[in-house]
């Protein structure tokens, strides 16, 4: 990469990191005719390790930002199927206003390109093969004033003499390793769950499934003969002939340390009919991957001297279910509008009073249901509770919709039904995570 002219080294806003997190806060930034500098240390299209699924607060956000969802590549789907303890259980979607009435399920290596290109037709500029190598740091303030990153060659190598990129306010982005965060002294906090997910790929005739499934059943050795995982194993039909199939393990369960993911996935899949393919490893595509899903809020503030934390930099995946592109999407667009309100003042205590209601919009809006995460992710960790709950839970129709709606965190904020105002009046009374 040749060395960009300085004054094109400089923007209103640097995003690092072009996931999902990073283009929705670079496209809402830039529609609105912020300056914004999107850094990728990849180039795309590249994969990244998820079940490739989208719930409706996913679809929400994609909706929002313009998306055609009927449109080739988008593989929607009517609700959640859940297999266990012999039981087998389709739960649609609810019907709520809040949120549209379907999922859909895309691959990363798909979507992520996608919305990055989608920030950059709204007017971002993207420089792919860019890796941040920390903060520039104002010497007087301490505050950051922009990032200090090298090209990347076609191997992954950095190359090339450091540059700078410079604006009054930055956007970390960057996963759940966050070295930016790190950087500036925001370390993990060791009481939040974490978990772990992998995943790969099948042929199967299975592959335009309307119904995303979920396997609430994962052992760590023989079936019956063994603990019971904290976890689930997901089928997520990709429409193109493949599905995605893989499982996630919380870190609550005793046996966690010693689990070998692979031995997991083999075991259950195992298990599962002939037909469907995957016992056929001749049917898999690519290599099984596993990546740490950072949950509850794992790190925090979430704004700090002229940074802001968004998606899995700031641990905003779901302990209830995983997920974590539906928050990525949700607060890269809360931090976009306060970042485009900040802008619009002074720098000095008006701005900050704006930037600092970036962390307390995030707890409003999760802290207390994340908290109530936190206790279900402990729970599901003793596999007594976790063979109960599968064994007598899942044969009641009215409870598993309470819990779709409580796992997936789909109600409406205001009237709806009796299990919406009970899970937001569970999420209210609960301290902020």
């Amino acid at each position: 990469m040749t060395s960009t002219p300085l004054d094109e080294r400089q923007a209103d806003v640097v995003v690092v990191g072009a996931g999902p997190a990073g283009a929705a806060t670079a496209f809402h930034l830039a529609q609105a005719g912020a300056d914004v500098l999107l850094l990728e240390k990849s180039s795309f299209p590249r994969d990244k390790i998820c079940g490739d699924g989208l719930t409706p607060r996913a679809v929400k956000q994609l909706i929002g930002m313009g998306f055609d969802l009927d449109a080739p590549g988008w593989q929607k789907n009517k609700g959640l199927r859940i297999v266990g303890a012999g039981h087998r259980l389709e739960l649609p979607w609810p019907e709520l206003t809040t949120f549209p009435p379907f999922g859909a399920v895309r691959t990363r290596t798909d979507l992520d390109e996608t919305l990055a290109r989608h920030a950059q037709k709204a007017g971002a500029r993207l420089l792919e093969r860019t890796a941040v190598t920390g903060p520039l740091l104002d010497e007087r303030t301490g505050r950051v004033v922009g990032v200090t990153a090298r090209a990347v060659d076609e191997r992954g190598r950095k190359t090339g003499d450091e540059l700078t990129y410079r604006a009054p306010l930055v956007v970390a982005c960057d996963g759940v390793s966050s070295r930016l965060a790190t950087s500036m002294g925001i370390t993990r906090r060791e009481n939040r769950p974490m978990a772990v997910a992998a995943r790969t790929y099948y042929r199967t005739p299975r592959h335009d499934d309307p119904w995303m499934e979920s396997w609430l059943e994962l052992w760590d050795g023989k079936p019956q003969e063994s603990n019971l995982l904290p976890g689930y194993g997901w089928i997520f039909g990709v429409g193109d002939g493949t599905a995605n199939v893989g499982l996630g393990l919380l870190n609550t369960s005793a046996a966690f340390q010693n689990v070998d993911l692979k031995a997991v996935l083999a075991t259950w899949l195992s298990h599962t009919p002939e037909e469907w393919g995957f016992r056929d490893e001749a049917n898999q595509e690519g290599r099984i991957a596993s990546a740490a899903l950072p949950m509850g809020f794992n790190r925090k503030p979430h704004y700090t001297r002229g940074m802001l934390l968004v998606g899995d930099s700031g641990g905003m995946v779901n302990p209830f279910n995983g997920e974590g592109i539906d928050y990525a999407l949700e607060s890269g667009h809360m931090a976009a509008d306060l970042i485009l309100q900040a802008l619009a003042l002074p720098e000095g205590p008006q701005r900050e009073r704006v930037l600092h209601a970036y962390p307390e919009a995030l707890d409003a809006a999760y802290g207390g249901y994340f908290t109530l995460g936190r206790v279900f992710a402990k729970m599901i960790g003793n596999p007594t509770f976790m063979k109960q709950a599968t064994k007598y839970g899942l044969p009641r129709t009215a409870l598993m919709r309470f819990l779709l709606k409580l796992m997936a965190n789909l109600t409406d904020p205001r009237g709806g039904d009796a299990s919406d105002r009970i899970i937001n009046a569970l999420s209210k009374m609960a301290p902020d995570a």
